[in-house]
């Protein structure tokens, strides 16, 4: 989970690296580092820290070239130090930048260092720095020898590559993890993300598996994993620069959760122009919806317990079986498979490592349908997917996942009632009223929100415990789950979240005055159900923090304290009480001083395992 960008241009690309590195930290903020090639010389910078730290440094010691490589660093081999941090450099001749993780770098580096290699690092991606020098000796083809030496690498990998003595060329390579290239005028460019590279161009090339890249300052050339000459589609990038600031706000998860009215309104307008119409998932979608016997859901964190809301959406309203499974998890069990279940991927990023094998899995096993949930258009798994649903949500940058989650769970709103149509069990009656309670959602997540000064006030009390615990029913597990997440996430308070009926099965064990319980607590039919396990925590001392609807009759005590959410909202209850727990968390954080968007050991697009 690395950042990487590259340039070659005719002018300086420092302040193009470190831009895009800023833009990039989200996926990695451990340490950072640019090499340019700068006359006789690769000219090196590396910090321990974040890139502000890195881009001072460049600045005091001058750093200037034409051709140049970055990262930022999420570590995975080798300790936070700048011994480890990139560009690695092999004999001052070459240097490389690496996301990804090479599963037979102790086989390669065992080799090389009998072929004479001493290694600074304990990275695997010193391996691929010293294999590319090595066959760069062998003979003076850069583009060859990264051609052999990923032949020989076995894991993931994006990588950029420059050589001291090759001052036109720019190489990299990509294999399970992300990787484009952007074309300007007279200068090109490599990244993992388009944002990084937005203030120079916004037409990019998204590479595919296997491909390599030989890219000058007036072209790019293209092989595919067989090295045959490929060209691959020119997008240009919608994503705006004014997305990735953080405008009038503090943090950029506290803009993102509060754009979450805007984000569902637009993940919303593709459902109200078109209705539930199997055409929202795609051209092939009107005939392999009807042909279905189940749906398998496969994701990761917060998109997970997305799925887990969505189980009950598709098997009350569509009457479909439907199962959830963690990605990492169904891909390294033997699974059984039925090819006339859909399989669903939910990813933010479109690039989630774990996700993207795991559709793989599937598809080996004989599944020929998949659709894909995703915010990132032509990433990696929409393309790898028969069907795909783009949420609107726009660039989310904080490594908490919050307007994606909320978006997520409208788009699998909109699969389950399309299921429900297409098998009859939708009426036109109940079809008309699910878009309205769609076109309502917006402004009662807007109500939610406005709740701000009042969860701030609890989220001070949290701030001073080191557990809690979160509970829910029905639909509303999955949201006490999220919270939960969120809260260990950015607070660093140690959270779990059970079903509420589940506490006399165990977790009223850990129940005391100094562990805050959090309810969630819908007016819907397992409200009473809900106030019976409210009393189970109260004997036993426990202080309740209940986020109620508006119409639960709720009234505080000693002991429990209740926020009121707006009037329940029905079937999309879930979408309206992910944001009270969002805000909880955030705060918490907040008042614990800890940092939002870039929580310690955690890192945004998971492209390792």
């Amino acid at each position: 989970m690395c950042g990487i960008v590259g340039a070659i241009a005719s002018r300086n690309v420092v302040p193009v690296l470190v831009d895009g590195l800023k833009r990039l930290e989200y996926r990695g903020y451990d340490s950072a580092g640019v090499a340019v090639l700068a006359g006789d010389e690769i000219r090196r910078v590396r910090r321990v820290g974040r890139v502000a730290e890195m881009e001072s440094a460049t600045v005091a010691e001058g750093l200037d070239g034409q051709v140049g490589i970055g990262h930022t660093r999420w570590a995975t081999h080798g300790g936070v130090t700048e011994p480890n941090a990139h560009p690695h450099v092999s004999h001052g001749q070459i240097a490389v930048v690496h996301n990804g993780i090479i599963e037979n770098h102790e086989e390669q580096r065992e080799r090389l260092r009998a072929l004479g290699y001493r290694f600074e690092s304990q990275t695997d991606t010193e391996v691929i720095a010293h294999l590319v020098h090595h066959y760069y000796q062998t003979s003076p083809d850069l583009f060859a020898a990264v051609r052999r030496t990923v032949r020989e690498l076995t894991g993931a990998y994006a990588i950029g590559v420059i050589a001291l003595d090759r001052p036109d060329e720019l190489i990299c390579a990509r294999m399970g993890c992300p990787l484009l290239v952007g074309l300007g005028e007279g200068e090109n460019f490599i990244a993992s993300d388009v944002s990084a590279i937005l203030s120079a161009t916004r037409r990019v090339i998204f590479l595919e598996e296997g491909d390599l890249g030989y890219i000058t300052r007036d072209g790019v050339k293209l092989i595919d994993k067989d090295d045959q000459p490929v060209e691959r589609a020119l997008h240009v990038s919608d994503v705006s620069l004014a997305s990735l600031e953080l405008g009038p706000y503090s943090h950029f998860m506290q803009k993102e959760i509060h754009e979450q009215p805007k984000a569902l309104s637009d993940t919303i307008e593709a459902v109200l122009d078109a209705g539930f119409s199997a055409e929202l998932f795609g051209p092939n979608a009107a005939a392999l919806l009807p042909t279905l016997e189940g749906v398998k859901i496969l994701a990761c964190g917060t998109s997970y317990y997305a799925g887990l809301t969505a189980k009950y959406w598709i098997e009350s309203i569509a009457g479909v079986p439907c199962d959830v499974e963690i990605a990492s998890e169904y891909r390294y069990r033997d699974a059984w498979a039925n090819p006339k279940h859909l399989i669903v991927t939910i990813s933010q990023s479109g690039e989630t490592l774990d996700t993207m094998e795991a559709l793989k899995y599937a598809k080996s096993l004989g599944h020929t349908a998949a659709l894909s949930i995703c915010n990132v258009r032509e990433s990696a798994i929409p393309r790898a997917s028969e069907l795909v649903f783009y949420t609107r949500a726009g660039a989310e940058i904080g490594v908490a996942s919050t307007k994606a989650f909320t978006t997520q769970l409208v788009a699998l709103f909109a699969l389950a009632v399309t299921l429900g149509k297409v098998r009859g069990r939708v009426s036109d009656e109940q079809q008309a009223q699910f878009l309205d309670e769609l076109r309502h959602l917006p402004g009662s997540v807007q109500h939610a929100l406005n709740l701000e000064p009042q969860i701030k006030a609890w989220a001070d009390k949290f701030a001073a415990k080191n557990d809690a615990l979160f509970l829910g029913r029905g639909l509303h597990y999955p949201i006490a789950l999220e919270g939960a997440l969120k809260l260990k996430e950015i607070s660093y308070i140690h959270a779990e979240a059970y079903p509420a009926g589940e506490l006399k099965h165990g977790p009223l064990a850990l129940v005391d005055s100094n562990m805050p319980v959090v309810v969630i607590a819908p007016n819907d039919s397992l409200l009473e159900k809900v106030k019976s396990n409210m009393q189970e925590v109260r004997a036993r001392g426990g202080e309740l923090f209940v986020f109620a609807d508006l119409d639960s009759h709720f009234s505080e005590s000693e002991g429990v304290h209740v926020i009121r959410t707006p009037r329940h909202v029905g079937v999309l209850s879930p979408v309206v009480h992910a944001i009270p727990v969002q805000l909880l968390a955030y705060h918490a954080a907040l008042a614990r001083g800890t940092d939002v968007d870039k929580p310690r050991n955690l890192a945004k697009s998971v492209t390792v395992e």
